[in-house]
């Protein structure tokens, strides 16, 4: 789900991918849903090809955004993008006691929240990847005996 929902870099909020034209991108607003083009001169990045520092390693932003609805029952984050730099690093700590606090900066913990919140609000609230789900449902049929599904891309 996360792969067609981005960031632009100088635009405020994240976008859903509508289409693709030439040299551009078609992508739709999730706060007031107006199709906006994004060119390749802007940085644009999918949300589910991001991830947070731990100490370990990185942890995919699907797996994070999971962590935090799970703590919030599925409701907006109870701590505001206004808070404190040691509020904030201790919410996370909450949602992912492992991650690097020297790599993991407030501003990252502050982009997070907003962005968790805005998907909420838009009603987005399976943050599962599409890889995981398709690993998962292959998973199921090896255990049922039956052969995976074919998939193009």
């Amino acid at each position: 789900m996360l792969k067609t929902i981005l960031s632009i870099s100088g635009r405020p909020g994240l976008f859903r991918l509508v289409s693709h034209g030439k040299n551009m991108l078609i992508v739709e607003s999730l706060t007031d849903k107006k199709k906006v083009p994004a060119y390749a001169k802007d940085k644009v990045i999918s949300l589910g090809d991001i991830a947070i520092y731990t100490n370990d390693g990185e942890i995919p932003l699907h797996e994070v955004l999971t962590n935090i609805k799970n703590k919030e029952n599925g409701e907006k984050a109870s701590i505001q993008t206004s808070a404190k730099p040691d509020e904030l690093r201790a919410y996370m700590a909450e949602v992912l006691p492992e991650f690097d606090r020297d790599r993991v900066y407030p501003s990252d913990i502050k982009k997070l929240i907003s962005w968790y919140n805005l998907l909420i609000s838009s009603g987005i609230n399976d943050f599962t990847s599409i890889e995981v789900k398709m690993e998962q449902q292959e998973a199921e049929n090896k255990a049922e005996g039956e052969e995976a599904p074919k998939t193009e891309e």
